[in-house]
């Protein structure tokens, strides 16, 4: 949290004059957690995430061998073989164990998505939305440029162009979805650059990055971790797409992958595509209902109205 209040003296002949200064209202970090702990829904949602992730976490330890083995005969259907609980798909290979590390890639992939996301596009957004003039103009139109673009086909005509690879795909994913973020973070410096707290600051001789990073961007963060929570699953959702198209990184299992390889099998073994899928659906609900949760713990209005 920014400071609550600045002090600056105007030293007169007669007098000192003390001007208070109030900061604009930023979240108790406290109070939101335990409004997102209270969130049925977040707590929903809470679980299910760190089930997931937990999940990926020991997939090494349950797992240990390569997921892409073939381990038994083919299409073993779920419960018909104790040492393979999921089955196993049509080359033989074990779907609980390509479950488990294929939730590591995609987890892995939203994630950091994301985070490149997130750096392009609050940088751009900062600098256009605090600067403003020719800064701002620039950013507006960078950010339209990209907007025109379709951001899937983008997303597949730079990962076609390239060889498909994690890194690839998440190189592709975070530099096609940052328009989002930077939008975002525009308009939120652009809003609060000219509030009483940020004209208090500059008149104490704060240099700029000191104003960016500990005045206003503590103000903005709110709605754009809440936009993160959904980038994420939107990240997964592309990767998975990708790896149906055949567009993913062929040396590693996604749940995408299992779902592409099991489509030839619908009619006669249908739980190749549906327990893959149900993971993503489950995955993204999660990240949806973490998302509502922070927007209800973050939001300062509802806040107020508590």
């Amino acid at each position: 949290m920014t400071q609550a209040h600045e002090i600056f003296a105007a030293p007169d002949a007669a007098r000192a004059t003390t001007v208070e200064v109030e900061d604009f209202a930023t979240p108790d970090c406290g109070r939101a957690v335990k409004v997102l702990l209270r969130n049925p829904t977040a707590l929903v949602g809470l679980f299910i995430l760190a089930s997931i992730i937990a999940i990926a976490a020991v997939a090494p330890w349950l797992y240990p061998d390569d997921p892409l083995n073939m381990v038994a005969r083919p299409l073993i259907w779920p419960g018909q073989n104790l040492a393979y609980p999921l089955g196993t798909d049509s080359l033989g290979r074990d779907v609980a164990a390509g479950l488990a590390h294929g939730a590591r890639v995609s987890l892995a992939v939203g994630f950091a998505a994301t985070l490149i996301s997130l750096t392009l596009g609050m940088t751009i957004g900062i600098v256009g939305g605090y600067f403003g003039g020719r800064w701002d103009a620039a950013a507006a139109r960078l950010i339209e440029l990209f907007q025109t673009m379709p951001t899937f086909i983008l997303l597949v005509a730079l990962v076609a162009v390239a060889q498909p690879s994690i890194a690839t795909i998440v190189f592709g994913i975070g530099v096609t979805t940052w328009p989002t973020v930077a939008r975002l973070a525009r308009a939120e410096f652009r809003s609060l650059r000219e509030r009483d707290f940020v004209v208090a600051a500059r008149s104490l001789g704060y240099s700029d990055s000191r104003i960016i990073l500990r005045e206003i961007l503590p103000n903005a963060l709110p709605p754009i971790i809440v936009t993160a929570s959904v980038m994420v699953a939107s990240a997964i959702l592309m990767e998975a797409g990708l790896s149906f198209m055949g567009l993913g990184d062929p040396n590693v299992v996604s749940w995408g992958a299992m779902i592409g390889a099991g489509r030839e099998f619908l009619r006669g073994a249908w739980y190749l595509t549906a327990i893959p899928g149900l993971a993503i659906v489950l995955t993204v609900l999660a990240l949806n209902l973490v998302g509502d949760g922070l927007n209800d713990a973050l939001n300062p209005r509802r806040q107020e109205e508590r």
